[in-house]
């Protein structure tokens, strides 16, 4: 017998409590050892419209909706009795007639109205733009073919701005982000027609939804993080990346809450498991995140104890050092700090040049090091890409005058900084032939640096399937912009965006992409389309507040935090996060007084159960929370006004006003139902913006 869970069991199981999801684990694993065991209540809802929807006991009150035929038993939700008896009323299992997709529909009949939420009337579009049917030309064809269910059709014509979301609420995955590309002016994915599949359950679109569970392992994946449902469904669109074979370098793109990561941890299993014997590195930007990534991978392959064993998870600069001991020994590392006293005694040493020590640090980081220049030709040829400063040849030559002492005192010293670390490791594989990863997937590599990128480039860029990156050009907070081609990555015809918004609703998702262009191209001209991306649920519009003080700020965001409290949030399912180290009292303040208990995170801590998460905006990346206050939003914070006053070329004002607007991109976007924005008058530039 088949035996399948839908993605609507495991998000009614993740409602209940510990004690109540115990329970019923243990009746789901009975059920799949022995689906005929006399030990098992079946009982047959004589109200269900569909025929072959069963109740299983789980204890007094706790009841299990299976659907269930002669071949197969299929879990398709659980809750109190009376609850999970409605849903099962409401709803039948059928096959879309044009798309041959298993679908969960509900019955039309059941539905009295939709009633549009009161956070959507806090728009206020004109009343002619409210009552306008948005499809009012799509012939009833085409939106079969998008798998809108038969009985739905009329509804769908009828959808106005006001009520699309809360309709898409009521219709299959597939057909709601169909209506949603369409409303935006864009051209649907068509679903693949029922003519190529067999089984209305191998469905592309029903796999995201629909899954076989062939033993008691898979099983208990996924009842063990019913949240997680990346662990088992996926979008095809997702898959499709997946599984693919590239003949060269690929990237995926797409904006915060669209599944990059996952992306990016399905590919490091996929290719452990399709490559026996070979070995698979997953790389992202920090401790933390790295830290994340394999917890979820351990997660994602717990029933392939081996296949964990062959994938290898480090953030980038544990990766560089632990590849640079075995290659030529313990590395010690320059930080900022000994950069900046070099720069000053040789600036000191050198006479007759006007350059201030922040011109000459940025020149430092951004071309010398970066780029690893190591002598007077290299460095008066190099293109100045992102350097507005023209510099003769005369002035040109007393800079390297200067950098060339910086670069003989670290040798003398025998320490190297982070470019010189990979850049020696790029040079070391080049001339190895074995290679110490197969494949190599890379999360978050819109903020890797020159140095990492030929690392990578020197690992497999020549090989197919060999490296694999996912990041956001809206969400590079730590990097200038560089031609990847020029290092040997082109990911020219290899690279995907994704549009599907899960994480992030259509409010947030909205209000957050204010802040940047529609359109994002990096400096090899291949663009991230934002304006065509989705969100496939709804929620209430964020709020942004200017209060006249510190003190009134406190109390108004711990009057938010009540807020969420009374309506189910926990503790840990919100995140505060500020600009700077400098602000992070204004968010404990804040917890204080709505009596919380918090966590300030650094580099080296997660989330904790149980307690509010504070943060800074550039430790806010990876992180999601059901809620989020984006506190200290004021002019001179964000931006950062110290930066400002710092630059030392044209170039850089810009770059420093691109990276702020990311890094307030970032922090809203980590939010998935709540969003506040908080300020002290006068408030951020930025927050115009958010307000439009």
């Amino acid at each position: 017998m088949e035996f399948r869970i839908a993605d609507t069991f495991t998000d009614s199981l993740g409602r209940l409590t510990a004690d109540e999801q115990k329970a019923v684990k243990t009746t789901a694993f009975d059920l799949q050892l022995n689906p005929a065991s006399p030990g098992m209540s079946f009982h047959k809802l004589d109200r269900a419209k569909d025929k072959q929807f069963w109740s299983v006991r789980v204890n007094a009150d706790i009841r299990l909706i299976v659907h269930r035929t002669a071949g197969s038993l299929l879990l398709c939700y659980v809750d109190h009795h009376d609850k999970a008896y409605e849903w099962a009323e409401r709803r039948k299992l059928q096959t879309h007639p044009r798309t041959g997709a298993a679908q969960l529909v509900e019955i039309r009949e059941t539905v009295q109205e939709i009633t549009v939420p009161v956070y959507v009337e806090e728009q206020k579009p004109k009343a002619a733009e409210r009552k306008k049917p948005l499809f009012p030309h799509i012939a009833d064809d085409a939106l079969l073919d998008y798998g809108v269910p038969v009985d739905w059709l009329d509804d769908v014509r009828a959808a106005t701005e006001e009520t699309l979301l809360t309709l898409t609420d009521h219709l299959p995955r597939e057909a709601g982000e169909a209506l949603l590309e369409l409303a935006t002016g864009g051209t649907p994915r068509m679903p693949q027609t029922v003519q190529t599949v067999d089984n209305p359950f191998e469905h592309p679109d029903a796999l995201r939804r629909f899954r076989l569970m062939s033993n008691v392992e898979e099983l208990q994946r996924a009842l063990d993080y019913p949240w997680d449902k990346w662990t088992v469904f996926l979008h095809p669109d997702q898959r499709e990346l997946v599984e693919r074979d590239y003949n060269g370098p690929a990237r995926v793109s797409g904006s915060a809450g669209t599944g990059k990561t996952i992306v990016a941890l399905h590919r490091a299993a996929c290719l452990a498991r399709s490559h026996p014997d070979t070995r698979v590195l997953l790389a992202t930007f920090t401790d933390t995140l790295a830290s994340a990534l394999h917890t979820k991978l351990l997660r994602l392959v717990s029933s392939e104890p081996r296949l964990a064993e062959r994938i290898d998870v480090h953030s980038l600069d544990a990766l560089g050092l632990r590849l640079y001991k075995a290659h030529f020994g313990p590395a010690k590392l320059a930080d900022r700090a000994l950069i900046r006293g070099l720069l000053r005694d040789a600036s000191t040493a050198v006479e007759c040049h006007r350059f201030s020590e922040r011109f000459l640090l940025t020149e430092w980081e951004q071309l010398v090091d970066a780029w690893q220049l190591q002598n007077w030709e290299e460095y008066r040829d190099v293109a100045r890409l992102g350097r507005k400063t023209r510099l003769p040849e005369a002035q040109r030559a007393i800079l390297w005058s200067i950098f060339e002492r910086v670069i003989k005192e670290l040798d003398n010293r025998q320490t190297i900084t982070q470019s010189k670390l990979f850049t020696s490791l790029a040079s070391a594989l080049s001339k190895s032939r074995n290679s110490p990863f197969d494949y190599a997937v890379i999360d978050e590599a819109q903020d890797l640096t020159v140095a990492q990128m030929k690392f990578f480039a020197a690992l497999g860029a020549d090989r197919p399937n060999a490296l694999f990156f996912a990041g956001d050009l809206g969400q590079r907070i730590f990097q200038q912009p560089f031609s990847w081609k020029s290092l040997g990555i082109d990911i020219r015809g290899r690279s995907r965006t994704l549009r599907v918004n899960y994480r992030t609703s259509h409010q947030i998702r909205m209000q957050a992409d204010l802040l940047l262009g529609p359109e994002i191209r990096d400096v090899d001209d291949n663009a991230e389309k934002r304006s065509d991306t989705v969100s496939v649920f709804n929620g209430p519009a964020p709020s942004i507040h200017a209060l006249n003080d510190a003190s009134e700020e406190a109390r108004h965001v711990a009057g938010w935090l009540n807020e969420l409290s009374e309506l189910g949030v926990h503790p840990h399912e919100i995140g505060l996060f500020v600009r700077s180290e400098a602000e992070i009292d204004r968010a404990v303040a804040a917890a204080t007084e709505a009596g919380l208990p918090y966590k300030v995170l650094d580099r080296n801590v997660s989330t904790v159960s149980g307690y509010l998460s504070i943060s800074t905006m550039h430790l806010a990346k990876g992180l999601e929370f059901r809620a989020v206050a984006v506190m200290a939003c004021d002019d001179e914070i964000v931006p950062l006004q110290g930066r400002i006053e710092a630059v030392g070329d044209d170039a850089d004002l810009q770059e420093i006003y691109d990276t702020e607007r990311h890094l307030l991109y970032v922090a809203c976007t980590r939010a998935r139902d709540h969003l506040l924005v908080t300020c002290v008058e006068p408030g951020s530039e930025f927050l115009d913006d958010l307000r439009q």
